[in-house]
């Protein structure tokens, strides 16, 4: 009855643990969430005013497909004061949320049996969105030893004629590594000669920690500029998840054309109210309240590893950016699934499986949330592994 292409994905696990999470706390069970990738905090007021605005004035018809105008030109702004990038209106696609960037993209150019190189651990949506484009998802594992990043000798050796793109995700989601600069070097160096593209993933690029310095993959040389497709949006750094505001940027008029058609019969335009609201924050009005919300979080990710890394049979990496720990269960556990699942069970704490990302020995916990509640979700999950040893 249903196509193959449907009976071929998975849901996200991210979206059915804290869909679980708070089903149980409907019902009045004592649950702790670190399963979302959503921020804490209230949209910036200035956002919301110019919601408030836009709807008082009217702005609530069809726009164009891509986004208006102003929205466009704020986005081409945002590229190149943080980025040094050049983009004009024809570059640039507003979709709902980077999801919708990314199914775009991959639909766009993705034919059946195209290779799609994605570094492990990985954010759960990017195999699922390649297998759906009917290609076929290339993993490699990038290791804790190596700062959860891949190498350039790990890149060239997964290249065949048939890749057709690269995934990058800096910040990760969900270890939090950040590439270097030079880290990014390299692997354009491999990429030298070859057709392959690169999708890189910034939505944490204004989420780093402890001086941590963000380099845009487009950023690199003329040539990556020219085969990256940077995927960004405004729902982590500057809490507007619900908005579902996220936009695409590449050099190649031809295929964001062909992305804008695919969006004009699927979605059409991203809410209308949502493009004015997007603005001030692209161009910079609410860089205060994100410092301020990266300074939570820097502060969360310090206090979390340590209280982890205290733990008998746990540990982690301090995380570079985002706001996630990936915490290492091997010592304990060798099936991360079944321990989320009594973790959640038997003392209330959700947290997601590595499995979920590519990686097993691992489960990702969320720090988007206050600091004491972190503090006893993690003095649960301590007594839940010392039952374990």
């Amino acid at each position: 009855m249903f196509s193959k292409r449907i009976n071929a994905l998975s849901p996200s696990m991210t979206i059915a643990i804290s869909s679980l999470a708070r089903d149980l706390k409907a019902q009045g069970k004592d649950i702790l969430s670190f399963s979302a990738g959503e921020p804490d905090f209230d949209t910036p007021r200035r956002i919301k005013d110019a919601a408030i605005d836009a709807i008082n004035e009217g702005f609530t018809r069809y726009t164009a497909v891509a986004g208006i105008p102003e929205l466009l030109d704020a986005i081409s702004e945002k590229l190149r004061r943080d980025n040094g990038l050049e983009y004009d209106r024809e570059m640039i696609i507003a979709s709902n949320g980077a999801k919708q960037s990314l199914f775009n993209l991959t639909q766009a150019l993705i034919d059946e049996g195209d290779e799609v190189i994605i570094p492990a651990p990985y954010w759960v949506t990017y195999p699922e969105l390649v297998k759906y484009a009917g290609g076929k998802p290339v993993i490699i594992e990038a290791s804790e030893n190596n700062g959860f990043k891949i190498t350039s000798e790990q890149l060239a050796a997964a290249i065949t004629p048939r890749t057709k793109l690269l995934i990058l995700t800096t910040p990760s989601n969900p270890t939090g590594a950040v590439y270097s600069r030079e880290e990014l070097l390299a692997l354009a160096k491999v990429l030298e000669g070859t057709e392959v593209l690169v999708a890189s993933d910034e939505m944490y690029e204004k989420l780093v920690f402890d001086g941590t310095e963000f380099t845009a993959t487009a950023s690199i040389s003329e040539e990556m500029y020219r085969r990256t497709i940077t995927i960004n949006g405004l729902s982590k750094a500057v809490a507007m998840t619900g908005w579902r505001f996220g936009y695409l940027a590449s050099p190649d008029k031809e295929l964001v054309k062909k992305m804008i058609s695919l969006q004009s019969q699927s979605t059409s335009n991203i809410n209308s109210i949502t493009q004015k609201a997007a603005i001030p924050a692209l161009l910079g009005e609410v860089d205060e309240e994100i410092e301020t919300m990266r300074r939570a979080f820097e502060g969360r990710a310090h206090e979390a590893t340590e209280l982890f890394n205290a733990v008998d049979g746990l540990s982690v990496t301090r995380p570079q950016g985002a706001f996630y720990l990936f915490v290492n269960i091997k010592e304990v556990s060798n099936d991360s699934m079944k321990f989320c699942e009594e973790l959640l069970s038997r003392y209330g704490v959700a947290v997601v499986p590595g499995i979920g990302f590519g990686a097993e020995g691992y489960f990702r916990f969320s720090f988007a949330t206050d600091i004491v509640t972190i503090r006893e979700g993690i003095r649960r999950i301590e007594k839940f592994v010392q039952e374990l040893k």
